[in-house]
């Protein structure tokens, strides 16, 4: 299984930036892909950017493409989401995931950080 903890949440006046960080154990992450994924009181759980690690091939969701980038560090291993122009509607749980590629589901995921976006 692969364990997943974040860091970097906090915060922030709209317009700000944030990266929030996983670091990735337990398991080669060369079959898996990690992804970000939000969690807000009344709205469904949205994956805002996903990583097939292997092949560094990437997804962002169209709520936050031109703003969001997901990348990588496989030395690490480290999977990052930096955040630019944050929004209020933003605010949410940011939580690291990661599955085997291929399944449609997350199955392992991290604690979760808490990003705040003010107006």
């Amino acid at each position: 299984q692969v364990q997943l903890v974040e860091s970097g949440g906090g915060s922030v006046q709209a317009g700000d930036s944030l990266r929030l960080s996983c670091t990735a154990s337990g398991v080669s992450l060369d079959y898996y892909t990690l992804g970000w994924v939000r969690q807000s009181p009344g709205k469904e759980r949205e994956v805002v950017a996903a990583i097939y690690w292997a092949a560094s091939k990437t997804y962002t969701a169209d709520s936050v493409k031109g703003r969001f980038t997901i990348s990588r560090d496989i030395g690490r291993p480290k999977v990052y989401l930096q955040m630019n122009s944050l929004k209020p509607e933003d605010t949410a749980v940011y939580y690291c995931a990661a599955k085997p590629s291929g399944e449609a589901e997350y199955t392992q995921w991290g604690q979760g950080t808490q990003v705040t976006v003010s107006s």
